[in-house]
């Protein structure tokens, strides 16, 4: 396999509990849309409820085993991975796929990520 920079191509699981974290938006805790048309701000509005989810069952980003990224722009990967490698293990990232898509479940959504993470027992 082709080397890879900000993500693995294999992850074993060997023990634990699994998280399943639906597919998350920039929208905040009031159900408000955060940054639209603003890739930055919406990525960083999916990434703290990532985090927020994650705390929820006490994990973190170390955990995410896992996650499916889905861009309706992936000329805006750059902003991506600048955002995402503030918050992930760059040593030990997660598998990841990234999927360009036609559209979101709403239009002002320019980004949607799920992951699955795997909690100490």
């Amino acid at each position: 396999m082709p080397k890879s920079v900000g993500y693995s191509q294999l992850a074993i699981v060997e023990r634990g509990k699994l998280a399943f974290i639906a597919g998350q938006v920039a929208l905040d805790t009031s159900g408000n849309i955060v940054g639209e048309n603003d890739i930055r701000a919406q990525l960083q509005q999916v990434f703290e409820n990532l985090k927020a989810a994650l705390t929820a069952v006490g994990g973190t980003f170390r955990d995410i085993v896992k996650w499916n990224v889905y861009y309706t722009d992936s000329s805006q990967l750059s902003v991506f991975r600048e955002i995402r490698d503030e918050y992930i293990d760059l040593k030990n990232p997660p598998v990841s796929t990234a999927v360009q898509v036609a559209g979101l479940f709403r239009p002002e959504f320019l980004i949607e990520i799920e992951a699955v993470a795997v909690l100490s027992e």
